[in-house]
């Protein structure tokens, strides 16, 4: 499931190149409308998955204050 994952992550990074480099030729305002929703739909693909394959969470300590007052210059 990770390698599957990973190869659709790089097929969405490639359409999104792609869009990209076609947003740099001259295009109709019909042309570019489309691309511009494609690349969009794309990214927001993209980052679900990332999201998906790859979860961070940074849990805080439970002391953060105290953690922050130690960092602290002493005056």
């Amino acid at each position: 499931m990770f390698d599957e994952n990973l190869a659709r992550i790089r097929t969405h990074r490639n359409h999104i190149y792609r869009y990209r480099r076609l947003l740099r030729t001259e295009l109709s305002d019909l042309e570019r409308d489309f691309i511009d929703r494609r690349m969009a739909d794309e990214q927001a693909a993209f980052d679900a998955l990332v999201a998906e394959t790859f979860p961070v969470t940074f849990p805080l300590p439970k002391e953060s204050s105290s953690a922050f007052s130690s960092m602290e210059p002493a005056a």
